[in-house]
C-alpha cells in the first residue's frame, strides 16, 4: 500500500483572505499566494514517496462569488508548479450535506481508494476544525496549521505546526 499526505488548500499551501479572524479563499488566481516554505515542503515528502494530494473545500463557487473555472484556473498553476498528484475538490455549501465536503471524509476516501492509500500511515494537514476531523473520521494522522482563527478550533490533533514546512520536518521525523 501507498502513503499520502492529504493537504487543505486555503491556509497550509496559498494565504487565504482573512476577513474578522476567519479564513476564505481568494478570489482569482492573482489573489493566490504561496506561503513562504512549502515548495519545499512539497518536494521533501514527495522525494520520500509520500502521493501528495489536496482536499479542498470551495463553497464560494456554490455561493457564487467564483467560477468554478477560476477555481480549477488556480488548481491548474498548483499542479503545474508543485507535485500535487490530485486535487479532490467540493464545490457544494454545508446546506447540500454531501459526502465530499469536509469535515466529511468522502474525498480523502475516494482518493485513497484511487491510490491504494494505507490510510494509518498517512496524515491529513488542516489548518481549520473541518480538516482535522476529516482527516481523523478517515483514519488519518493529523497535524493542525494553527494559525488561531476566531472560530471553532480542532479539539484533537496529533501535532500542531506552525507551518507546512514545520509538518514536513516532523513527518520526515516520524517515518
Amino acid at each position: 500500500m501507498n502513503k499520502a499526505i492529504f493537504l487543505d488548500r486555503d491556509g497550509v499551501i496559498n494565504h487565504p483572505r482573512i476577513i474578522d479572524g476567519k479564513p476564505y479563499p481568494p478570489l482569482s488566481l492573482d489573489d493566490f499566494k504561496i506561503i513562504d516554505g512549502v515548495e519545499k515542503a512539497l518536494n521533501l515528502l514527495h522525494d520520500v514517496g509520500y502521493y501528495l494530494i489536496v482536499v479542498t473545500n470551495q463553497p464560494d463557487v456554490a455561493r457564487g462569488d467564483i467560477s468554478k473555472d477560476k477555481v480549477e484556473l488556480i488548481h491548474s498553476f498548483l499542479k503545474s508548479n508543485f507535485p500535487i498528484d490530485e486535487i479532490k475538490s467540493c464545490y457544494h455549501d454545508d446546506s447540500d450535506h454531501c459526502e465530499c465536503r469536509k469535515p466529511n471524509p468522502g474525498n480523502i476516501l475516494k482518493a485513497a481508494e484511487k491510490y491504494n492509500i494505507d490510510l494509518k500511515n498517512s496524515y491529513m494537514i488542516g489548518d481549520r476544525w473541518r480538516d482535522i476531523e476529516a482527516g481523523i473520521s478517515a483514519g488519518c494522522k493529523t497535524i493542525f496549521i494553527d494559525y488561531s482563527y476566531k472560530e471553532k478550533q480542532p479539539v484533537t490533533y496529533g501535532y500542531k505546526a506552525s507551518d507546512l514546512l514545520e509538518a514536513a520536518e516532523f513527518i520526515l521525523g516520524d517515518i
